[in-house]
């Protein structure tokens, strides 16, 4: 099938893209301390080069105490790093790409396999890293008050250092989507309660002084999730109607951008509406907002699986289905992650036909920024 519309250019606002191919977030850990160096820089340029349209950093931290549980994650807080992600900006664009930080609160979290853990608890809607399992504090109003402003500085440094865009990450059961999540959102006040628009409170008035501080031209992508690294089967809504009443006060709050991550793009979201609409499909139809679509893309396994061991070889078929789904305008960007991880060059071999020169994904490929 013609990869011509993957190659199409798309503009939104004040972002102006080449192509439709987006680089997914994906933790690498190799920022000691918080602080993204050289390596990380030239890793991201090394994509730039490469033509893919937009680069999405992996997720650095905003400034709260119990952020992060990786002392090798970025931050997006502090002199030493902010002056890291400068030169992560000047690189990108140098050679020739478009970049947004993928601004993350991890909410509560088990510890790093390092044992490390930060100065203070981890923090969340009701202090649970999955139903009925507590790790962390319960967040008191105070504290999420807090959250909401250290989110809004991170994205008021973002446009200052010159990125493009920005996204907030919603999604696989860290902090926002813990306050979606019914299963660890117990709370009883403003910020939770049994209906998903209540739970999703923290999220929109985020969005809101987020968009208060980057004015009304500059693109924010919100990525969400049905399923949660806790628990794969999850799913926050189960209708389309749901996930209208859903996505309409963030739309409304300002996402530009919904990025859509489900484990397989090709499968359906809802199996019972007579429709192959993957996520991204719906959230574009029933929004009306531009959809990134995430899960699996030109990989014969899914993610998760890979970064607990299993290899993936490149799969051309379902590549033919993403084009076929993009072509009809089921969404309008396209994430691809581990496939970028181990080739630089992947969007260049695909626009190219040499497909067959493509590498598959392997766990040990983490262990280096190529």
């Amino acid at each position: 099938m013609s990869s011509n519309a993957l190659f199409s250019p798309f503009s939104l606002k004040s972002l102006h893209l080449n192509n439709r191919v987006v680089m997914a977030p994906m933790t690498r850990s190799f920022s000691p301390n918080g602080v993204p160096g050289v390596d990380v820089a030239a890793y991201y340029r090394r994509r730039a080069e490469g033509q893919v349209g937009l680069i999405l950093t992996e997720g650095t931290v905003v400034e709260r105490p119990a952020s992060s549980n990786d002392p090798n994650i970025p931050h997006f807080y502090g002199e030493q790093a902010l002056a890291g992600w400068q030169h992560v900006v000047d690189e990108v664009h140098a050679g020739g790409g478009k970049l947004g930080p993928q601004l993350w609160h991890m909410g509560v979290m088990n510890e790093h396999r390092s044992g490390w853990t930060p100065a203070q608890p981890f923090e969340g809607p009701s202090g649970m890293v999955a139903p009925g399992v507590a790790k962390g504090n319960a967040m008191t109003e105070n504290d999420i008050t807090d959250t909401i402003a250290a989110f809004g500085r991170a994205a008021a440094d973002a446009k200052r250092l010159g990125f493009d865009c920005l996204e907030l990450h919603g999604a696989h059961g860290y902090l926002i989507d813990q306050f979606f999540w019914h299963g660890l959102n117990q709370r009883t006040d403003a910020y939770g309660g049994p209906d998903l628009t209540d739970r999703s409170r923290l999220a929109v008035e985020l969005v809101r002084e987020v968009r208060r501080q980057v004015g009304e031209d500059f693109v924010i992508s919100l990525r969400l999730s049905q399923w949660k690294q806790q628990d794969y089967q999850v799913k926050l809504v189960h209708t389309p109607q749901e996930m209208e009443t859903w996505l309409t006060p963030l739309a409304e709050a300002g996402v530009d951008i919904f990025h859509c991550s489900q484990r397989r793009f090709w499968e359906a979201e809802f199996e019972n509406e007579g429709s192959d609409l993957n996520f991204a499909g719906w959230v574009k139809k029933l929004t009306g907002q531009a959809t990134i679509t995430v899960g699996s893309v030109g990989l014969s396994g899914e993610f998760l699986a890979g970064f607990a061991g299993e290899a993936s070889v490149p799969n051309a078929q379902s590549l033919d289905e993403l084009l076929r789904r993009l072509d009809r305008g089921d969404f309008d960007l396209v994430a691809v992650g581990r496939s970028l991880i181990v080739e630089p060059d992947w969007v260049t071999k695909i626009q190219q036909g040499r497909a067959k020169e493509l590498k598959g994904f392997s766990r040990e490929a983490l262990g280096t920024l190529v």
